[in-house]
């Protein structure tokens, strides 16, 4: 079955200029054109995919034909190859290893540590004061991260060096992403940027990791767990290298989204006053003025509506695939090695399933609403064999940081947001005025 061409294609380049210069206009004006567009980024041939059944597919019913593609190959020898980089066999081993940091009794200790680094927050915060909130979230969510992996003294240089990187290695790496090959070797300043970030992080975690070597403590931390994990089928242990991997994987993959959902819900939140009215009655009536804690994650509700909205509304522009087998996918043949698309921004902005995708509305997310839902049409945390291990504890940060906050300040605008983008929308100058309830 042919396959149309997305409009625009310039000489060399491809796709890629136009796909940078307009985001998310450019795919989303994909969706009409078929479920499969091809769009060329420089010489690389690759196919968007439009439709909810085929990410479906990509992503779970067929996702064993289907490894990383080229977008994760460009960071993995920065990066390492972590659960967010790693395929087959070897994925699917260190999946099982990593998912014990994330059970139950494991997040609710961190639930401690979320509520304390949101108090400590949120202490420093003087009434009528203005606050930049996009950086006091990304601040805050790594320093979630940061101690959850990290509770011994050693770390704490890690979370201040994340504070340091980790954006500007999440800023420049898109771009290295969708960009010629020789982009990433011309001496601009995002490459120096990017490449000195990532030696400032490869060392500070090596150096956490040599202080731990030798110590069979368990310190109540994901650094622990990774450590004590055994290989189910030969009982060895991870190497240094998958440790450090895993370790860097979660610095990076771990903190973004959760940081960019912080930000835009707290605007959502003061920009929609009936959400902010049903929020804060929630809260109290959950709370009764007590500190949050893991049992009452379940019982916020609306909040957890509040929140899938805003994972609907910001969610990331691009993923991608490559086929490492022949596929069908949508009536057509895909050979091995053939790049594919998928777009989390696209899917959730379609107004056959979302309607007035602009509009932010939390009722979107009652139980009788979200179960119409075609599979494929909203995945914040992708799906299958690749779903993202953290995706509990994301959930759990998000809704303790806003109840913590709701529980003693509104946060009012003090003027305009601007927008920025990178992989996916990111509030700038997001500045609040700190308002006591």
């Amino acid at each position: 079955m042919p396959v149309p061409v997305a409009p625009g294609r310039l000489p060399f380049f491809g796709h890629t200029l136009p796909m940078l210069r307009k985001r998310f206009a450019f795919t989303g004006n994909l969706r009409g054109r078929g479920d499969l567009v091809e769009v060329h980024l420089g010489p690389l041939r690759t196919l968007f995919v439009a439709s909810p059944r085929l990410t479906h597919q990509v992503l779970v019913t067929d996702a064993p034909k289907f490894h990383k593609g080229r977008m994760y190959d460009k960071f993995r020898p920065f990066v390492g190859n972590g659960l967010a980089l790693s395929n087959g066999a070897f994925h699917l081993r260190q999946r099982r290893m990593v998912q014990p940091a994330f059970h139950r009794d494991r997040i609710a200790g961190y639930a401690a540590t979320m509520v304390r680094a949101t108090r400590d927050l949120v202490q420093t915060w003087r009434p009528g004061e203005v606050r930049r909130i996009e950086a006091d979230m990304q601040g805050l969510a790594v320093t979630i991260v940061g101690e959850a992996l990290f509770s011994t003294e050693i770390g704490r240089k890690a979370i201040d060096e994340a504070r340091r990187s980790v954006f500007v290695i999440i800023k420049n790496g898109i771009l290295r992403a969708l960009s010629p090959g020789f982009v990433e070797k011309l001496p601009i300043p995002a490459n120096r940027e990017f490449d000195g970030a990532i030696s400032r992080m490869r060392a500070i975690v090596h150096e956490v990791l040599e202080s731990r070597r030798d110590d069979d403590t368990d310190h109540g931390d994901l650094l622990s767990t990774l450590l004590a994990a055994r290989d189910s089928d030969t009982g060895r242990p991870m190497t240094d290298e998958q440790v450090f991997d895993e370790v860097v994987t979660l610095l990076t993959a771990g903190i973004e989204t959760t940081a960019l959902a912080l930000a835009w819900i707290f605007h959502e939140i003061a920009a929609n006053p009936e959400v902010e009215r049903r929020v804060l009655a929630e809260v109290d009536e959950v709370l009764g003025g007590r500190p949050v804690t893991i049992d009452d994650v379940p019982k916020l509700t609306y909040l957890g509506q509040v929140a899938n909205e805003v994972l609907r509304k910001y969610p990331l522009w691009l993923v991608m695939r490559r086929t490492a087998e022949e596929v069908e996918l949508g009536g057509t043949r895909l050979a091995p090695g053939t790049e594919v698309i998928l777009s989390p921004h696209t899917l959730h902005h379609d107004p056959r399933h979302f309607p007035d995708p602009e509009r932010f509305d939390p009722d979107r997310w009652t139980p009788e609403r979200a179960q119409r839902l075609p599979k494929g049409a909203f995945v914040p945390f992708g799906g299958g064999i690749h779903h993202c291990v953290g995706n509990h504890f994301a959930l759990t940060e998000i809704a303790v940081v806003v109840a913590t906050v709701c529980s003693r300040y509104r946060l009012v605008p003090d003027r305009p947001v601007r927008t920025r983008f990178t992989n996916a929308a990111y509030p700038s100058d997001l500045m609040m005025q700190v308002v006591p309830r």
